[in-house]
């Protein structure tokens, strides 16, 4: 062993070491159980965010159930706007993907068509 170091400093380390491992994983435990009970909780919820897409810096697209009401809202720093309602159905994920990507093209149909600069 080097100078000045003993094996009772080596024991505190390790002890030390085998602490903060235990403390770590006391953490990890709680955080777990904690998410797990907050997503129980939000299933009774009437909001929900099912699916969103950045479409640029500090902006997005989003679909929100709201009840049984599926709404798509665009999302900036500064506001938020409903941009279109979608008719009430009961669908698989897969066809809530295919009817944002619907969507959005006819959203991106209808700027191009009034000639906004913004889109291409």
């Amino acid at each position: 062993m080097a100078p000045g170091f003993g094996s009772a400093d080596l024991f505190r380390m390790i002890g030390s070491f085998a602490l903060v491992l235990a403390i770590m994983a006391a953490l990890l435990w709680a955080l777990r159980r904690l998410q797990s009970r907050m997503i129980t909780q939000n299933s009774g919820r009437r909001m929900q965010i099912i699916e969103s897409l950045s479409i640029g810096p500090r902006q997005k697209i989003a679909l929100i159930r709201v009840g049984e009401q599926e709404v798509m809202v665009g999302i900036t720093a500064s506001q938020i706007t409903a941009l279109a309602q979608l008719p009430q159905h009961t669908a698989s994920p897969n066809s809530h993907a295919s009817s944002l990507q619907n969507e959005l093209s006819q959203l991106s149909a209808s700027l191009s068509a009034t000639g906004d600069p913004h889109v291409q």
